[in-house]
């Protein structure tokens, strides 16, 4: 029975054994697949070329062509992995980078070397071309070296600094994309050692290698995630994106504690929108191979890896839709609180802008798993308010938000018809006029907000004007808001204007407040609009 079991499966679990330094891995693949796939995979483990491996299995050398079927290897099998003479082929890269080795070797030790910074840089701009080097720089472990050297308490460490950089730079420069493709696993090594050696989000030289590992994935396009080296490329992605969300969390803290949002940077929710387009791409190609949500572990049984990355993206998606729904509540209770004349009615908070960023990258995630999109639209229409808001008072023309238009019970008439209108044609200013949405409330402050960022070029194409919760439009809803406007002007609370000491019937603008006024009456004349309201006592 248990025979019948064994042919019957096309699953293999065998061991490979390394025979310079006596550790054994334990390798599953299928017997369809090949000697050179499992070559591939054996590389992803242990940074060794392909080039550079030779398997040896019952004392007959593997050739790559072969699947482990034909070469008849069975559950539990033993394989040896040696390694080839240096290739003779290339022998004056191979020299070349030795002196390299040495040369970092020696800044590592704290000797000083005139001109090691420019010598490394011609070695690595004459060299980065060849076919050869790739390999050969990679199993002379140059970029561990280039690390080590940074991370030494000598005065060398700035040579590190500037060869990485330089050789990153060279990466992205060049124009061949199949062998920026090849280089793109040299910088998420670098990525990786910096990491390992406790250099976060504030160290320079690591924020420049993964925001420069980021741009090669850009340059290079679609990447196979799909055999052993895309998978450890995915994993390294998600490494990206599970760092950045962390760093995002603890600023979206600090946007919920401090009133402005001083703090809050972009860049790291660019970041994350950035990692997460590439590793979205990556899972939704194993998504389509399965044909199912990537829910759990079922279906990645001889891929661990990629298993891993989709149950921990998972718990990244749970815990910030969580901080997010708390992040909306925040906001809405600080804007409660300034229509009510609680705090500093004043404060705008610079993080709030972002948030609509986030969530739609949360969205694109929530696709990706059952049940997620249920969660995600459940938040949303609980903070149904404060996601309005954002959209009318902080989406522009350039942004993409129609994934909020798939669920319209989050989203009120106000939101949607602004959305709808940000479909339509960029079109010239002047044509479209200036468009605002007042609240009767606030009808003096927010009118002065609008008008005082407003330009006369945009004054001069009319207003769109409508009040916040009305659904009035036209040239009546505009001069009603005129009208009163202007009552507010004159309104003696506001001190907008100074009585004439000599005589009461005059009156004087205020110079400190002039610029609303100054701005309204020249839009009357413009637009021949007669307004009797100068009627002081």
């Amino acid at each position: 029975m248990k025979k019948i079991t064994k042919t019957k499966s096309s699953k293999l679990q065998f061991f490979v054994r390394m025979m310079w330094n006596c550790n054994t891995l334990v390798i599953r693949a299928s017997r369809e697949k090949t000697v050179e796939s499992l070559l591939e995979q054996i590389s992803s483990k242990t940074r060794i070329p392909i080039q550079h491996q030779r398997l040896i299995y019952e004392g007959k050398q593997l050739t790559l062509e072969q699947s482990l079927c034909e070469c008849g290897i069975e559950n539990d099998a033993n394989l040896q992995l040696v390694g080839r003479l240096r290739s003779i082929a290339c022998p004056k890269v191979w020299k070349a980078t030795q002196y390299i080795v040495s040369l970092i070797l020696r800044l590592c030790r704290g000797e000083l070397v005139i001109g090691a910074s420019r010598i490394i840089d011609d070695h690595l701009t004459y060299y980065i071309n060849d076919s050869e080097y790739f390999s050969v720089f990679m199993f002379m472990e140059i970029p561990s070296l280039l690390v080590a050297l940074y991370m030494s308490r000598y005065a060398n460490a700035c040579v590190a600094d500037s060869v990485i950089k330089d050789f990153v730079r060279i990466c992205l420069d060049l124009k061949d994309k199949k062998l920026q493709g090849v280089y793109l696993e040299v910088s998420l090594e670098f990525c990786e050692l910096l990491r390992r050696a406790r250099c976060k989000y504030d160290d320079p030289l690591y924020v420049f290698c993964r925001d420069s590992f980021s741009s090669l994935l850009t340059l290079v396009g679609r990447v196979n995630f799909q055999n052993p080296k895309g998978e450890v490329m995915l994993r390294g992605v998600f490494d990206c994106v599970h760092e950045i969300a962390d760093e995002l969390l603890r600023f979206l803290d600090l946007s919920m504690n401090c009133p402005t949002g001083e703090g809050f940077s972009f860049n790291f929710v660019l970041d994350f929108v950035k990692f997460s387009g590439h590793l979205r791409m990556g899972l939704a190609e194993q998504q389509a191979t399965s044909d199912e949500f990537l829910n759990c572990t079922i279906g990645y049984e001889e891929e661990p890896l990629i298993a891993g990355v989709v149950d921990q993206l998972h718990i990244v998606f749970i815990k910030l839709l969580s901080k997010m729904d708390e992040c909306l509540q925040v906001m809405e209770d600080c804007l409660v609180n300034k229509k009510h004349g609680k705090g500093d009615g004043a404060v705008i908070n610079n993080g709030w802008s972002h948030y609509i960023i986030i969530l739609k990258v949360l969205y694109h995630i929530s696709k990706l798993y059952s049940g997620a999109k249920e969660m995600f639209w459940e938040v949303l229409l609980r903070q149904k308010s404060m996601l309005s808001h954002m959209i009318v008072r902080y989406s522009k023309n350039t942004d993409d938000h129609r994934w909020v238009l798939e669920n319209r019970s989050v989203t009120d008439f106000e939101c949607r018809r602004h959305l709808a209108m940000m479909m339509f044609p960029d079109l010239n200013d002047e044509s479209l006029g200036y468009e605002m949405l007042i609240d009767r409330s606030q009808l003096l402050a927010e009118s002065f907000e609008y008008i005082s960022q407003a330009n006369s070029t945009s004054l001069e194409g009319g207003l769109f004007m409508e009040f916040r919760n009305e659904e009035g439009t036209g040239p009546g809803v505009v001069r009603e808001w005129l009208v009163l406007v202007c009552q507010e002007i004159f309104n003696p609370e506001h001190a907008l204007f100074v009585a004439c000491p000599n005589d009461r019937r005059r009156f004087f603008p205020n110079a400190g407040e002039f610029r609303l006024e100054f701005k309204m009456h020249n839009f009357t004349l413009l637009h021949a609009i007669q307004l009797e309201y100068f009627q002081c006592q």
